[in-house]
């Protein structure tokens, strides 16, 4: 994938106008350019040879006449402002200024001109666009022409030529405007599916999609709700087979403790053999039990049937007493100063069965419990359970809250006879009180697993 992050969906909708609406902005703005700059150019060339024509057939018909004042002539012609008059008879060239002379005509122009054919040119002359015409005067043997400056046609077509630059500007942030206003229409469908899907995925399964009028809407809606519907039948139906299959299992495992009991106290008078098979049996019972128990808390969890009895529980005391009771050994309690009058509210049965379990886990996968911390941050506390264990593999930190996650994650923290229920459990009971629950590494080595809750009076 890279380090590139995409665009989201609605952004690149957005985009999408509006690199639409600059293309077509743009492509009218030149197409328009183009059109009004070809107008206006030959529009001030018909003009300019018009007014030329005039004033040659005004020059020559001055020349047919004796003892002609060339200068005045060429001042009194009328010309449109800035324009230079330029009169060529006789191999002598007259003008109005010494700035218009022979050099400002190109010298091609001149020899066609001169040569019998009038023409008209556009050039730039020190760093000024210039138009010029010329008329051949064959009757008075000379030719006459006229330069015309195009500043002025050349600042209309530049404030045109921006002023379409911003319009294409303005269009393109308008289309993006309506790109996002529509993806946010056209989208929101999609996110109310999002977050339904996201309600259900956290365990909300009475979420349903309204279903609209819109018939492209309701079939998608339609389909989600029977969708739903049929997860939230079968998850229901699991969580009553998990919970009459355990409930079936608690008769015969009592009858069978009850027997254990009896057995157990003509122990002493078995062969070693036949206690030692006892003794297994023992075990095996107790572990059953465990997993029964366990299956039946999964399934009223499920149900929603599961209920808290809170009462008021200064933290560290708790966690000293659940220690101490629980422990086969000596295990370590750091309490933070700031946390040894922590009060939260908790059902002591369900913390205590988080802690215990998480003891368990230590014990049976990761090598034993180094110790347990308890520590206040914020308006939070944690309590947080250290193994002397390999720890956790990063890709594995949330699948072991997974329910019968005993697969690689456990094999890795050594042997154990857990259930695989009881880190699920962890994390259930952990969530009813408004805390959260997660797994990482220590600095020295090993796994630290920590139940944040919230500090409440």
């Amino acid at each position: 994938m890279g380090g590139s992050r995409r665009l989201g969906l609605r952004s690149r909708v957005a985009l999408a106008f509006a690199l639409g609406a600059l293309v077509l902005s743009a492509g009218l703005a030149v197409l328009t350019y183009q059109l009004a700059r070809s107008y206006l150019m030959r529009h001030r060339e018909t003009s300019v040879l018009r007014q030329t024509y005039a004033n040659a057939r005004l020059v020559k018909n001055a020349l047919r006449s004796a003892d002609v004042d060339i200068p005045r002539l060429l001042t009194s012609v009328e010309l449109p402002a800035g324009s230079s008059p330029l009169l060529y008879q006789g191999d002598t060239w007259f003008g109005t200024s010494v700035a218009a002379g022979r050099d400002t005509i190109p010298a091609g122009l001149r020899r066609m001109v001169v040569g019998g054919t009038p023409a008209r040119q556009r050039y730039v002359r020190s760093g000024v666009p210039q138009l010029v015409a010329g008329i051949p005067l064959p009757a008075v043997g000379g030719a006459y022409f006229e330069v015309f400056p195009l500043t002025e046609l050349e600042g209309t077509l530049a404030t045109l030529r921006n002023s379409s630059l911003v319009a294409a500007a303005i269009t393109a942030c308008a289309g993006a405007a309506v790109g996002w206003r529509a993806s946010r229409r056209v989208l929101s469908p999609v996110a109310v599916v999002s977050s339904a899907a996201a309600a259900i995925s956290g365990g909300r399964f009475d979420v349903r999609l309204d279903e609209h009028d819109d018939p492209d809407l309701s079939t998608m809606a339609v389909s989600f709700n029977r969708m739903t519907d049929a997860l939230e039948d079968r998850i229901r139906r699991d969580a009553q087979f998990a919970s009459d299959v355990s409930h079936e299992l608690r008769s015969p495992l009592t009858t069978l403790g009850a027997a254990l009991e009896v057995v157990n106290a003509r122990k002493a008078e078995m062969p070693e053999r036949a206690r030692a098979g006892v003794e297994l049996l023992e075990d095996e019972v107790r572990r059953f039990q465990r997993l029964v128990e366990d299956l039946l808390e999964i399934s009223r969890l499920d149900a929603g049937a599961a209920e808290l009895s809170q009462e008021s529980v200064v933290l560290s005391r708790f966690v000293l007493e659940a220690v101490r009771t629980r422990s086969t050994g000596v295990v370590a309690v750091d309490i933070d100063a700031c946390a040894v009058d922590t009060v939260v509210r908790a059902d002591k049965r369900r913390l205590e069965r988080v802690l215990t379990n998480l003891l368990d886990n230590a014990d049976f996968h990761g090598g034993g419990v180094d110790r347990v911390i308890v520590r206040r941050v914020g308006e939070r506390v944690q309590i947080r359970v250290e193994d002397r264990g390999p720890g956790v593999p990063r890709e594995e930190r949330e699948r072991i809250f997974e329910r019968f996650a005993r697969g690689r994650a456990a094999g890795q923290r050594g042997e154990g006879d857990g259930t695989g229920l009881g880190l699920s459990l962890v994390r259930e009971h952990v969530r009813l009180h408004g805390g959260s629950t997660w797994v990482e590494e220590r600095d020295l080595g090993g796994a630290r697993f920590v139940v944040d809750l919230p500090v409440r009076g």
